[in-house]
């Protein structure tokens, strides 16, 4: 007789599960559903396989094949009606298929290249220099347009694609003074993709934090936040980054905790939950967790400080979905661009659909991520602005690629980027970085 799915270890609550009334708004914002149209690849299929797993039914490949078509977007989670936590079932449920499910042997290898690589900084750095040589060969444009990798090795094709192209390193100090009339102290994530492929980001936002009166601290020790792991399900390896991550700030004695990658400050915000098991940790997670903030939350709930100045462009703005869906994080972003004088904002449309990136999604199933990024990018690039703004480096990077596979031109920037070239006075033509398909 065949095990049951879940083990006694914090399986899917079934009382959540309960929650779930089958009634359907969730179907037009999941991602998977509105490219399929299957019922068990929707928000409420995937609950009725959790349901079936709690009635003792066995883990079979197919339930694995659905719950991993997930993006983990909570789209689902901001459209239900009945409050269902979708993001807390998800999660147990992929803890349970890591530790329950045997997966192929190149599945298996796939994963465990990339949390070997991707949420170590020192690794992630090393490979600068030869990815920046390798672009440089132009052979990245060769193997795009021949369409061999992506036939042969559609993992690899989409992670070679992503590749941001290498901007000059900027380190962030570990203590950067406020300007002017000081308000607080506050620690910063300096992130692993985002410190390594998008340090002008971190640059960006220390000097915006600075000029608002708040001295950074951003300690050069600390690690991964752990966000990949715990949207994956490898639970252990996220509680130990957690731990760590604690601790570094815990010795900084910093009043908030500010992050500008929404994907981190989603994980960093589920401390408390991660932890919530362990009595060294519990209480700490819990206070680290309250403390922590987007960028976008500091700034607007301090009145601006530093003069902004005009700054004449169209912008598209990109909700990433850990911002608005996993935080509720919309409005400021918003508020924060509309200050800015001369700016235009657009919105995109389907802007609660997920774009496809979805930390690591896009590479581990990078058919869906790409038609999901290609029709992101289409709304996009239908805005007619010139310089799409979104608040996660995966989002900058999974959108890129598509724009520049559609042929398409336009600049992508964070944020903090926008706001920092305002306060200083800079000029809407050297913002963001220049994405082409020509």
């Amino acid at each position: 007789m065949s095990e049951p799915a879940f083990d006694h270890h914090h399986p899917p609550a079934a009382e959540l599960v309960s929650d779930c009334v089958h009634c359907g708004f969730c179907l037009p914002t999941c991602p998977t559903y509105a490219l399929w149209g299957e019922e068990m690849d929707s928000p409420r299929g995937r609950i009725y396989l959790m349901g079936l797993g709690l009635e003792g039914e066995p883990m079979t490949s197919e339930m694995v094949q659905h719950f991993d078509a997930c993006l983990g977007c909570m789209a689902c989670v901001t459209a239900c009606p009945s409050g269902v936590q979708y993001h807390k079932l998800i999660e147990a449920t992929r803890a349970q298929v890591e530790r329950r499910f045997d997966r192929g042997p190149r599945d298996r290898a796939l994963r465990r290249a990339i949390f070997s690589v991707f949420p170590y900084p020192k690794r992630l750095h090393a490979l600068r220099g030869p990815l920046r040589a390798y672009q440089a060969t132009g052979l990245n444009r060769l193997l795009r347009r021949s369409g061999l990798l992506r036939k042969v090795f559609p993992a690899l094709a989409a992670l070679e694609t992503l590749a941001p192209p290498i901007e000059r390193y900027v380190r962030v100090p570990e203590r950067v003074p406020a300007k002017g009339r000081k308000r607080g102290t506050v620690g910063m994530l300096l992130g692993c993709v985002q410190r390594e492929f998008f340090p002008g980001v971190n640059a960006a936002t220390a000097r915006v934090l600075a000029a608002e009166g708040f001295d950074v601290i951003a300690p050069s020790r600390q690690g991964c936040c752990g966000a990949l792991s715990t949207h994956n399900g490898r639970e252990a390896e996220a509680q130990s980054f957690a731990r760590e991550l604690i601790d570094t700030f815990e010795a900084t004695g910093v009043e908030w905790v500010v992050v500008n990658a929404a994907g981190c400050g989603s994980a960093m915000k589920e401390y408390s939950d991660l932890l919530a098991d362990d009595p060294a940790y519990a209480r700490k997670a819990q206070d680290f967790a309250s403390r922590v903030r987007d960028v976008s939350e500091i700034l607007v709930e301090y009145p601006s400080m530093a003069i902004r100045h005009p700054l004449p462009v169209t912008i598209a703005y990109h909700d990433a979905c850990h911002l608005a869906h996993a935080q509720g994080v919309r409005a400021q972003p918003r508020a924060l661009l509309r200050d800015i004088p001369e700016l235009n904002l657009r919105e995109i449309a389907e802007s609660e659909l997920c774009c496809g990136s979805a930390g690591i999604y896009n590479i581990l199933q990078p058919e869906a991520g790409r038609e999901l990024g290609d029709r992101k990018a289409h709304n996009v690039l239908a805005t007619g602005a010139s310089l799409l703004v979104t608040a996660n480096p995966g989002c900058l990077m999974q959108v890129a690629a598509s724009i520049e596979g559609q042929g398409g031109e336009i600049r992508l920037a964070h944020t903090v980027e926008v706001l920092d070239a305002s306060i200083r006075g800079l000029a809407a033509e050297g913002v963001g970085r220049v994405i082409s398909g020509n």
